[in-house]
């Protein structure tokens, strides 16, 4: 993504207010010869097809990532999900390392902690509460970040919604829960919104996924240190290993790249709201791999994210032809004179 030269905010100090415009991601150029395939994803895929694979990938390495927890702990969970990702990143997009502002390396930098501070937090929360409650909480963090970041009226109707079904997915309330998970979960969801920021920002000052490349690295150095310190010899562990990996490919690389490719053509508002699918996936996912039932509430909360995702994703569509129509108009009046 090409970015515009604003300086982000520190990475060692709360990202700024986030309003539409430092959000909202500007239009990407077309491809051009040479671009990678993550670009090639983009156009088969769309923009809302990014995410939602984005988000059935993730969840289901969610779901694995459950039960490795037993074998290296949740900090270790992480480490190798967080190191394995950074390798492969690294060898996929051969990033450039030169040719870069001081304020390109802080966005960086920035997204990189993020990154960390999000997978370690949401490991802790899912290490004492289920997955479904725990993504639930923590899709709140985007469905703020929607209502702060929207432009328009209707867009706060398509929160509201999808926010009542989160409760609703909730079982209505969370007092039976580990109120120590709970807090790591809400801790997760607001990190989880300043994701959403740096991604875009990262996007817009790097080509392809480079930017992503380096802060997987930031991420990874950055946390190694807890993953050693609370899981040691167990991350050599052949078979950990390998289970860490698949988890590293299916909750980091796959789904970041893909929400990173979708930032570049979705405003910030629209792309937390589609982020509310995130709770009825990880509903599916716990059901088919953790054995976790759904409820018919359940269900319905399902259906209410499901139904505001979907009006979110026609209001931006029909906002994009109304542009369109406009340019077109134009264009013709300019030729006509």
């Amino acid at each position: 993504m090409n970015t515009p030269s604003a300086a982000p905010s520190s990475p060692a100090s709360p990202a700024s207010p986030v309003s539409p415009a430092s959000v909202a991601p500007a239009t990407a150029p077309g491809p051009t010869p040479g671009d990678g395939a993550p670009s090639r994803w983009g156009g088969a895929l769309g923009p809302v097809g990014l995410v939602l694979a984005g988000g059935i990938s993730v969840q289901f390495g969610g779901a694995l990532a459950v039960t490795l927890i037993p074998r290296a702990g949740a900090l270790g969970v992480v480490t190798l999900r967080l190191l394995v990702a950074a390798i492969v990143l690294m060898a996929v997009c051969r990033p450039k390392m030169r040719g870069h502002s001081r304020a390109d390396w802080g966005t960086v930098v920035a997204f990189g902690l993020t990154m960390a501070a999000m997978n370690g937090l949401f490991y802790q929360s899912v290490a004492r509460i289920p997955l479904g409650p725990a993504v639930t909480l923590e899709v709140l963090g985007p469905l703020v970040l929607s209502v702060i970041a929207s432009r328009r009226a209707l867009n706060l109707l398509w929160a509201g919604l999808a926010l009542g079904g989160v409760f609703l997915l909730g079982g209505g309330g969370f007092g039976s829960l580990d109120p120590v998970g709970v807090a790591f979960a809400l801790s997760a969801g607001a990190m989880w919104a300043a994701y959403i920021v740096f991604s875009a920002r990262t996007g817009r000052r790097f080509p392809q996924a480079d930017g992503l490349a380096l802060a997987m690295v930031v991420a990874a150095v950055a946390f190694l240190p807890l993953g050693i310190a609370e899981s040691g010899t167990r991350l050599l562990d052949p078979t950990t290993v390998a289970l860490g990996a698949s988890v590293a490919v299916l909750s980091s690389v796959l789904p970041y790249t893909l929400e990173l490719l979708a930032l570049r053509r979705l405003p910030a508002s629209t792309f937390a709201i589609l982020m509310s699918l995130e709770p009825a996936v990880a509903a599916t996912a716990g059901f088919l791999v953790l054995d976790q039932a759904l409820s018919a509430t359940g269900a319905l909360a399902i259906a209410l994210v499901i139904a505001a995702s979907m009006g979110a994703v026609r209001t931006q569509v029909g906002r994009g032809r109304a542009k369109n129509v406009g340019s077109v108009k134009n264009a013709g009046s300019a030729e006509g004179a």
